[in-house]
């Protein structure tokens, strides 16, 4: 089947469909193999995990999104204007396949680290607001203030960075509920 033909019958088919295969080969797993995949879920609360809503913001945790696939899944399945906290400082990473949601979804764009620059080349002219932040606490701080209302702030990466995916996840959490 073609790309094409799954773009046609929508997302929630094709959703229904990778479910309906996932139970097929779930069944078919001896108990296990389960245990061994129901054991790798522990990065389940650094993915899309609701944090608070401060400021009629609300702070979403996605540290487990370290790949740009990750990251469109979650700025494509993220309703309304976003406020995106990603990490920068990665130079070969390729930012393309983002652009377009980007440009749909995104109102700001908080990018954390000491070299932005490519995040930066990457969105100019396609996300209207580019700040850089130091660390995922200015970040933080910079989204709740900013003056763009109803935005939903999300921590996704979409590249490795300087911390683990726990550490991250728990420092975003962790600034949120200072505000």
């Amino acid at each position: 089947m073609s790309i094409e033909t799954l773009v046609r019958q929508g997302r929630d088919r094709v959703h229904s469909g990778l479910a309906a295969v996932d139970s097929a080969r779930l069944r078919q797993m001896r108990s296990e193999t389960l245990r061994s995949c129901f054991a790798r879920f522990d990065e389940a609360s650094y993915r899309m995990e609701y944090v608070a809503r401060i400021h009629g913001k609300e702070f979403v945790n996605d540290a487990a999104a370290r790949s740009i696939n990750a990251t469109w899944y979650t700025l494509e399945n993220t309703e309304g204007g976003i406020i995106w906290i990603a990490t920068g400082g990665n130079n070969h990473v390729d930012y393309s396949p983002l652009r377009s949601v980007a440009l749909r979804k995104v109102r700001m764009l908080l990018c954390v680290g000491d070299d932005n620059r490519h995040l930066h080349e990457s969105f100019k002219g396609i996300i209207p607001n580019i700040v850089d932040a130091d660390s995922i606490g200015t970040a933080v701080h910079k989204a709740c203030y900013s003056n763009l209302d109803k935005c939903k702030v999300i921590y996704s990466p979409a590249t490795e960075g300087f911390l683990t995916t726990e550490q991250s996840g728990e420092v975003f959490r962790h600034e949120v509920n200072e505000l």
